[in-house]
């Protein structure tokens, strides 16, 4: 028992919003770190499936806490934006790696001298991360994917490389200058049938809004009649401050039902 003023400690005890995995990747030959965020239903209901979200840059200290709480905040009953959902947060070893593809930018690989991995990291989610969790977890079919700046090009080059990996994409403020912007080039797939893309740019500066935008015209211009797709400017944001809010606003648009809209 501890005293405090007039006020005491009777008990003290960890608090944890989820668990954290280790798992030994063949593909990459290192091991990750994997943070989960279980839905407070998860253990009380033990036949329900739940949505998975997968985060990148989902270290403790980088995205997965506050996108944690945002997804238990919207999915409260009295809120009801979302469906409690499962969060697979990826945390980092070398995002500069994992995140780009080969640049033919010559200025790219010298700043980015560990640059041009994305494609394993690609194999790594579809062939062992998410075998792994739906083989350990109880998950239904729906996979959403959320990526911001890096995290972003990475987002986008899945989308448009390896479509039905996922159902819904969150792209926040895209790194497309990456490689002269010659991802924005890339002939898109017709498998991007009934996917939902949100894509969200804060304050940024001509080039990163530009890019954003650019890919929002893209996949409205080529594959509309395929794709559902939304569109979030926050001129009150900028590229450090943008994710939380622009999710959020992701969530309303592609998960809340029409007639709660309005």
């Amino acid at each position: 028992m501890y005293q405090i003023g007039n006020a005491q400690i009777v008990k003290r005890s960890k608090f944890s919003i989820g668990e954290t995995i280790e798992i030994k990747s063949k593909v990459l030959n290192e091991t990750r770190t994997i943070n989960i965020y279980l839905p407070n239903s998860y253990q009380e209901d033990t036949i329900r499936k739940y949505p998975v979200i997968y985060l990148l840059d989902g270290s403790k200290d980088e995205d997965f806490i506050h996108i944690a709480g945002l997804v238990q905040f919207c999915s409260f009953s009295w809120i009801n934006i979302i469906p409690e959902s499962i969060i697979v947060g990826i945390g980092n070893v070398d995002r500069k790696r994992d995140f780009t593809y080969p640049s033919s930018v010559e200025l790219d690989r010298k700043e980015f001298s560990t640059s041009g991995k994305s494609e394993n990291f690609i194999n790594f989610i579809s062939s062992e991360l998410q075998v792994m969790i739906n083989e350990n977890y109880r998950v239904a079919k729906e996979r959403t994917i959320i990526g911001q700046s890096l995290g972003g090009l990475l987002a986008t080059e899945i989308l448009f490389k390896k479509p039905e990996m996922f159902d819904h994409y969150i792209i926040i403020s895209p790194s497309l200058w990456w490689d002269n912007e010659m991802l924005l080039k890339f002939e898109l797939k017709d498998s991007l049938k009934e996917k939902s893309v949100y894509i969200g740019v804060g304050k940024e500066g001509e080039i990163m809004e530009r890019l954003a935008r650019s890919l929002f015209d893209k996949l409205l211009l080529e594959k509309k009649d395929l794709l559902k797709i939304h569109y979030g400017f926050f001129e009150k944001q900028n590229h450090g401050d943008a994710l939380h809010l622009a999710v959020y606003d992701a969530f309303e648009k592609i998960f809340k039902k029409e007639e709660e809209k309005n």
